[in-house]
């Protein structure tokens, strides 16, 4: 009887956080069909870890941090996958990305960076703060800090690049 209320206690903060589950997944598949794969992933290592959850921190910091490492094996096993059988169409139309090119162009910019620093992005776009972002990453804060302004500056010289080119 425990086991079936702590999967219910599961399910619910799994539906209460799915946002960032999902989110986490968008930044590293575009590929709609193998994020679907990259979420169940992303769920199956939070069910098999849930025992290791340290109260001392958020529910949140543990969800993004199973998440993002994840993602980020999920990422590096799928260009792995891609090398070999040289099949990638990164063009595929996505129904949940932005109709704003700015926004889009954004997602792409940001898919193009490193993954630490892809993932330091996607939880400041989440408007996590510095600590919140040094617990997830286990990076220090200062750290955070200077690899956010220094993605910003690299960020806002591919825009400007890009409004170059298109002149």
């Amino acid at each position: 009887m425990t086991n079936l209320k702590d999967k219910a206690y599961f399910s619910e903060i799994m539906e209460a956080n799915k946002r960032i589950i999902l989110k986490v997944a968008y930044a590293y598949c575009p590929w709609p069909e193998e994020r679907d794969d990259l979420v169940q992933e992303i769920l199956i290592q939070l069910w098999n870890s849930r025992e290791k959850y340290n109260k001392q921190f958020k529910l949140s910091t543990w969800i993004y941090r199973v998440a993002l490492n994840v993602s980020i094996s999920f990422y590096r096993k799928q260009i792995l996958r891609d090398n070999k059988t040289s099949i990638i169409n990164e063009n595929l139309p996505d129904e949940t990305e932005s109709a704003n090119p700015k926004i889009q162009m954004l997602h792409q910019f940001i898919n193009q960076l490193k993954e630490l620093d892809k993932a330091i992005m996607l939880l400041y776009l989440e408007d996590k703060s510095h600590r919140e972002i040094s617990e997830i990453m286990g990076i220090s804060e200062s750290n955070v800090g200077t690899k956010i302004n220094r993605i910003k500056k690299k960020l806002k010289q591919q825009f400007e690049n890009n409004k170059d080119t298109e002149s």
